[in-house]
């Protein structure tokens, strides 16, 4: 089916959500008809923001919006969902489409598996009625899902509509891109050098695919990391329990600046608790890149002034590889909770791999590491 296609007959003038690799044509679809519009289209921090946007836009207008999201994106909306949008509460009418990753029985990472198991039960527990769109479905079809959907809609309930794997489909190339030069792979490689046999926590994404081939590159043990391969905006309070309960050890945690949106009350509880052990790198492309490349708002903000006003005593931006050397070396110096903010390209090769072990011998030797 063509993104453009379920647009039309889904019938909304405003959508917003948080990017997913499974509805990427849908995402570019936005992008090249709206782009970033606060009246149409808006890309929120998380699935639960984008809700609560959502519920906003209909108290406004009493239009019935759409929220898009991965489905792992659904534990953030059930607080919403149940407590807001229900019809025992304020009955606020709901179109969600969600991208199915894990689907039983079609090959996915860890971290999509079990999510991937519950993905429809989830919503119907929460009394939203779903729908699945496969590459077989028409748009007949869909137009009568549609239909069949509308009275619950005008009753102030909400729907879900479940994308599969390759469901939707869109021509038009959409290119994202920003005016920074140094590329994430390469910062990361600077990183790791930097931090030696220090414990490494990385976030969800390309992020640890490429710390992972770093090592693999070097030779060196993958034990020293901890991959965040799903949780997304979660690898910063990881690394703040691992901080704050090994102090003998000094802990990186490298970020991203969409994890780092996802869940930013994280780093007032950082800057609260300061461990002087903490270095906070937030690798900042201004791009969703690992599931295709939409923006940000992180481009628009300032990272170091929001630190320092969580509680950071040290809070840095660079844009060169020679500024960031100078800065890894200044954290490790200093025994203080550090965060350098590094400006980023936005792209990463073709042939970028995966993860060989799984993420239960990913753990294992991590805390065999850290008991060392």
């Amino acid at each position: 089916m063509k993104a453009e296609s379920l647009m039309k007959i889904l019938g909304a003038d405003f959508y917003t959500g948080v990017p997913d690799s499974q509805l990427k044509a849908l995402c570019n679809c936005l992008m090249n008809t709206y782009g970033i519009d606060k009246a149409h289209h808006i890309i929120a921090a998380n699935e639960g923001n984008c809700t609560a946007l959502a519920a906003g836009y209909h108290l406004a207008t009493g239009k019935i919006p759409v929220v898009y999201m991965q489905n792992s994106g659904e534990g953030n909306i059930i607080n919403p969902v149940a407590s807001l949008l229900n019809d025992k509460v304020y009955a606020i009418p709901m179109i969600f489409v969600i991208g199915w990753r894990g689907e039983p029985g079609i090959h996915d990472e860890p971290q999509h598996i079990y999510q991937g198991e519950v993905t429809v039960k989830l919503m119907e527990d929460m009394d939203v009625r779903t729908f699945i769109i496969s590459k077989e479905t028409t748009d007949e079809e869909l137009e009568a899902a549609v239909e069949e959907f509308r009275p619950l809609l005008e009753k102030g309930k909400q729907v879900a509509f479940i994308v599969r794997k390759g469901a939707l489909k869109y021509d038009e190339p959409v290119e994202y891109k920003n005016d920074n030069s140094m590329l994430r792979e390469e910062i990361i490689q600077h990183i790791a050098a930097a931090a030696g046999e220090d414990p490494i926590v990385s976030t969800t994404g390309k992020a640890s695919r490429e710390l992972f081939e770093t090592r693999t590159a070097k030779g060196q043990s993958h034990k020293y990391d901890f991959l965040t391969v799903g949780s997304m905006g979660h690898s910063s309070s990881i690394a703040l329990g691992v901080a704050l309960n090994k102090p003998d050890k000094r802990i990186w945690c490298v970020d991203g600046d969409g994890a780092v949106l996802m869940h930013m009350g994280s780093m007032a509880l950082m800057g609260a608790n300061a461990p002087e052990n903490l270095i906070h790198i937030v690798i900042n492309n201004g791009a969703h890149e690992t599931v295709g490349g939409m923006p940000t708002v992180a481009s628009k903000i300032d990272v170091v002034a929001i630190a320092k006003a969580c509680g950071y005593p040290n809070a840095v931006s660079v844009d060169s590889f020679d500024a960031l050397d100078k800065e890894l070396e200044a954290a490790k110096s200093r025994k203080e909770l550090s965060l350098i903010e590094v400006k980023c390209s936005i792209g990463a090769r073709d042939d970028l791999g995966r993860p060989t072990t799984t993420a239960i011998e990913n753990k294992e030797n991590f805390m065999k590491f850290l008991a060392e």
